[in-house]
């Protein structure tokens, strides 16, 4: 739960002792730790607010546990999943820092840092950076436009009285 830029002198060094600098594979890993802990914070009251006499009744009709878990609890938990989705992915693609330090060939840098090249010292290009944006935002709406959907069947779903 630590912020990333905190802990980043430390990356930088273990990843350059571990020649993984300027690989999108160090970026994937850094964001998945440092989301992890964010995701499993708001999918652990999801699940917990789910009452277990739902898994038990499933059982007892006849599902295993895995089964249980993927066709009962786990469309209840949507919402969840969802909201985790959406925080973990949108703080993964606007992350800029961790990108700029550990990336500095143009090949495995994420879009943020590439969009920070049209600003120099004393011009900006304002029409690339405006495209460039736009550009950016596209992969965010198309997230929202696909999970729509299961925010609004799982908040209309029910349960239990």
């Amino acid at each position: 739960m630590f912020q990333p830029t905190s802990l980043l002198v430390g990356l930088y060094r273990e990843f350059h002792q571990l020649g993984m600098l300027n690989s999108v594979w160090t970026l994937v890993l850094c964001n998945a730790a440092f989301n992890l802990a964010f995701a499993i914070w708001i999918l652990t009251a999801y699940f917990s607010a789910i009452p277990e006499e739902l898994e038990e009744a499933a059982m007892i009709d006849g599902l295993s546990r895995g089964r249980a878990l993927l066709r009962v609890t786990l469309p209840l938990a949507m919402p969840g999943v969802v909201t985790a989705v959406i925080f973990t992915f949108i703080a993964a693609w606007n992350e800029f820092v961790m990108g700029l330090t550990l990336s500095t060939v143009p090949e495995s840098q994420p879009l943020t840092v590439g969009i920070n090249s049209f600003i120099g010292n004393y011009t900006v290009q304002w029409n690339y950076l405006f495209a460039a944006s736009v550009i950016a935002i596209v992969p965010v709406v198309v997230l929202f436009a696909f999970i729509e959907r299961h925010v609004v069947s799982g908040l209309t779903a029910g349960s239990v009285k």
